[in-house]
């Protein structure tokens, strides 16, 4: 029952939070431990002007957005779980960006996010360190292309 309703509230949010007609939003999961870390990233027009606006987020064509949320799989419910998180961006020609991640908490619900700056038909690769006390420390490693709209 628990778990039913935390997946519920991250769904609801996430439907709020990505809202957009049309585009399917493609998670990615990696299970670590007792704990599965759902990421994802992409173009920042992809939010409604009011969801952009009341998160605080820049809604730009050439602003990404990328969302981790961490659960703990070893507690009933699956709870989501505070972290630690920091991170680094970088295209093909390795330009370097540091990842300024902001937690935002819904209810049971934590999500971190961070805005990146891209070029049209760019792949970047994110490097982002998690941990949670002395039970996670792991390094999630993704990319992903952007494009212009």
């Amino acid at each position: 029952m628990i778990y039913k309703n935390l997946i519920r509230k991250i769904a609801t949010f996430t439907l709020i939070f990505f809202s957009f007609i049309g585009s399917v939003l493609a998670e990615q999961k990696q299970s670590v431990g007792n704990y599965d870390i759902h990421y994802m990233a992409l173009g920042s027009t992809f939010l409604t002007p009011s969801i952009a606006r009341n998160y605080g987020i820049e809604r730009s064509r050439y602003t990404g957005l990328v969302n981790i949320a961490i659960l703990d799989t070893s507690q009933e419910g699956n709870p989501a779980v505070p972290v630690e998180i920091s991170g680094i961006a970088n295209n093909l020609l390795d330009a370097r960006i540091e990842l300024k991640f902001r937690e935002i908490r819904e209810g049971d619900a934590i999500y971190y996010i961070a805005e990146v700056p891209y070029r049209d038909d760019q792949e970047i690769n994110f490097q982002i360190a998690i941990k949670h006390k002395n039970k996670l420390n792991t390094a999630l490693k993704f990319k992903q292309k952007f494009y212009v709209d």
